[in-house]
């Protein structure tokens, strides 16, 4: 039953707070798993393995190692594909020089990342460095559209025992600032190919100079593709404008990007914010700090750093922040704030806890403040400024009685924005940039100025139809409330509605489904979640990553413990942990006090799925068992209260995998579809049952206490399981 060649389930090793947790869970889900004939395998897609494969003429022989997302990439195109997906690093340039930096550390004689590349030497390193960049693993592995809801047990519990939601004060300052012209929004244009094409990008400047930005890009008939642009001349001006609003208002000063995934653009915009709230600073020193090697995109922490030798230069930045208002902060304490490191903020995470806190953020005095929550670009703005007038006018959501929301998302085959990372580029001179096609067809065309952002994406067919496919037989699952979150006034979501009708039609469910811009979809999902009543929400990939995070954290209070299945379009299955990130303070508190507060529960359930799917896929009926007993073992976790604490000395990630481990088995024990199973599986629940005091007494040997895992990326194996299994009868039981 079980494939020497490709392991029955693929578990991803990752990085930070989860791949810290898959020391202590992964020897449980293998030894489980054995006993079902069921072989668990590991892929490496890690930003320090994801480096160390992109160089391997730089290392030693024993230094080199496969390229596993490849690898991976290949088998979620197969019927084989099983696959558990956990959060990884979607690195910023910040986190890929300091993950460099660590290898080298540790005896990889990797090349440094070029800053600024000069020689054909370094733009070549430079350029298989920015494949590592940003959202380098989401498009690769995801071959399929996403499932994503909140598991039943965790609804229920998270009904029954109600998180903090803090309260809308009257007359609340909060509100979204975006862009009403020059962003991506307004510049989009859209068309559907008829037929197959090939295209090139190319950028004519003003005095006729040709180059070529992107050649032979393909695109199979019915794709949908897009191009826009950023004016960064109007972005300038929106920043400088919010600014003085924000000053004006008595607020904190936020912005809000997704650095991480648009691995391009974002960087961009969110050095523009940098340049303009030290606007006074670039003006009189600019020159000088370019000479330090200053670059905007890369943060206030980074510039800091570069210019701190410098009086004259700091003492402007101190006079110039004094002249700002006050600014959101990520620590308070550390005076880290919202401009500091461009991968500290995401959108999707940084909205909905500033939305769940009642529109409050922590500003520089260490409390909590109103604030202005800037998002340049319209696109999606206007999902997180209803949410916001919506709590103002009804109060906090109540999760107690609150219902849910689930998503059908659209992004396989790089569907839409998180795939267009190489055809994202800033614009070097004034001029026009065109999509031409091979047949001379001039798909798109834009005039430009210099440093616009200019950005083309695309849809292709199948995925849109397997899309629209997914949310039928969800609704007909369901009968929940079904909403295509389209706009007819944007040209990308006018050309997918033409392709969404007809298929409606066609299988003659039209009257099932509802088609409402963002905006309007936001304040109707509210409406209905607030009666207790549930809705699906159908997006595109964007606002698949936002509304899986901003919904699971006022439903849950977490976006990590949410159930997110990807059903491949060639018949596997990729199981995902959830959102939620990959938790770096998680890390520093284990290093710090030998404390591990990630919840794994989001593994719980992904690994449910995926023995489940297992079963029907290779007819394994054991595996099937395996997963009835994960459901039945992750509601005990919840109903027993046996999650991380968020302090030392409160049970953390280590305790929650002891329970589930012991549920797991007396759940496999008590079944009766086994009998082999559940005399395999009998004296490991009683053993561990009887040992319940000396495993939690080892667990908690040495907490309060710094630990080294050998390395924040790239950590010791040998050190961390030290850490994270330090039970020797637990060891012993599982093996």
């Amino acid at each position: 039953m079980t494939d020497q060649t490709i392991p029955d389930i693929i578990y991803t090793k990752v990085d930070e707070a989860p791949e810290l947790a898959s020391a202590s869970l992964l020897p449980i889900i293998e030894r489980f798993a054995a006993a079902a004939g069921v072989s668990v395998g590991t892929k490496d897609i890690s930003l320090a393995g994801r480096i160390l494969a992109t160089f391997p003429d730089f290392l030693t022989e024993d230094q080199r190692i496969s390229d596993d997302l490849a690898e991976l990439g290949e088998l979620v195109k197969t019927p084989e594909a099983n696959v558990i997906k956990l959060p990884n690093i979607s690195a910023s340039v910040p986190q890929l020089v300091a993950a460099v930096r660590e290898l080298q550390s540790q005896g990889y004689a990797l090349p440094d990342y070029p800053e600024a590349p000069a020689t054909d030497a370094e733009k070549e390193i430079r350029a298989r460095y920015d494949t590592i960049k940003g959202s380098a693993v989401n498009p690769v592995l995801r071959e399929g559209n996403s499932d994503r809801r909140a598991a039943a047990a965790v609804k229920k519990f998270a009904q029954a025992n109600p998180h903090r939601m803090g309260k809308w004060a009257a007359g609340s300052k909060t509100r979204v600032a975006t862009m009403s012209a020059g962003d991506f929004f307004s510049n989009e244009r859209s068309v559907t190919l008829a037929q197959p094409g090939i295209a090139t990008i190319d950028h004519v400047a003003l005095d006729g100079t040709q180059t070529v930005l992107k050649d032979a890009v393909s695109y199979p008939a019915g794709t949908v593709v897009d191009a826009t642009f950023m004016s960064a001349k109007a972005l300038g001006a929106f920043l400088s404008d919010e600014i003085e609003k924000t000053k004006a208002e008595g607020t904190l000063f936020s912005l809000h990007m997704k650095a991480t995934m648009m691995k391009v653009s974002d960087p961009i915009i969110f050095g523009h914010a940098v340049k303009a709230w030290l606007a006074p600073v670039f003006e009189q020193f600019g020159d000088d700090m370019d000479a330090l090697g200053v670059n905007p995109n890369s943060g206030l922490g980074d510039l800091l750093e570069r210019v701190k030798d410098r009086a004259d230069i700091m003492a402007a930045i101190d006079a110039c922040r004094d002249a700002r208002p006050p600014m959101y902060m990520v620590d308070s304490d550390r005076g880290i704030t919202n401009l500091h490191v461009p991968s500290d903020v995401i959108i999707d995470a940084s909205m909905p806890a500033l939305i769940r806190a009642g529109g409050k953020g922590w500003g520089p005095d260490g409390a909590e403040h109103d604030a202005n929550c800037v998002i340049p670009d319209s696109s999606y703005a206007t999902v997180y400024d209803e949410a916001i007038r919506f709590f103002q006018s009804n109060g906090a959501l109540n999760p107690a009685t609150a219902g849910t929301v689930q998503n059908i998302g659209l992004m396989a085959q790089k569907a839409e924005e998180y795939g267009s990372h190489p055809t994202t580029f800033e614009i070097p001179a004034a001029g026009v940039v065109r999509m031409v096609l091979d047949d001379g067809t001039v798909l798109h065309e834009h005039e430009v100025e210099k440093g616009d952002i200019w950005r083309s994406a695309s849809a292709r067919k199948a995925p849109i139809e397997d899309w629209v496919n997914l949310a039928i037989a969800r609704q007909a699952d369901t009968g929940y409330r079904a909403i295509f979150w389209l706009d007819a006034s944007r040209a990308h979501d006018a050309e997918l509605i033409k392709l969404v009708k007809p298929i409606l039609e066609a299988k003659g469910v039209s009257d099932k489904f509802e088609i409402m811009a963002p905006r309007e979809a936001t304040r109707a999902s509210l409406e209905t979640i607030t009666k207790g009543e549930n809705t699906i929400a159908i997006t595109g990939n964007v606002l698949r990553d936002y509304l899986t995070d901003l919904f699971p954290i006022l439903e849950l209070a977490t976006s990590a413990k949410m159930l997110s299945i990807v059903k491949l379009m060639q018949g596997g299955g990729m199981f995902e942990t959830g959102a939620g990130g990959s938790a770096p303070k998680h890390v520093q508190q284990l290093q710090g006090e030998n404390h591990l507060r990630w919840d794994s529960l989001g593994e719980f359930c992904a690994l449910g799925e995926s023995f489940k799917f297992l079963a029907d896929a290779k007819g394994n009926a054991k595996a099937r068992v395996l997963g009835n007993a994960v459901e039945l073992a992750t509601q005990g976790v919840l109903d027993n209260d046996r999650s991380p604490g968020r302090k030392a000395g409160q049970p953390d990630n280590r305790d929650s995998h002891y329970w589930f481990a012991r549920y797991w088995a007396e759940a496999l024990a008590a079944q009766s579809e086994d009998a082999e199973m559940a005399a395999h599986f009998t004296p490991i629940a009683a053993e561990l049952a009887a040992q319940e005091a000396t495993i939690l007494a080892e667990l908690h040997a040495g907490r309060g206490a710094p630990v080294d895992t050998g390395g924040y990326f790239h950590n010791d194996p040998a050190k961390t399981a030290a850490i994270m299994r330090p039970s020797a009868t637990l060891n012993t039981i599982i093996g």
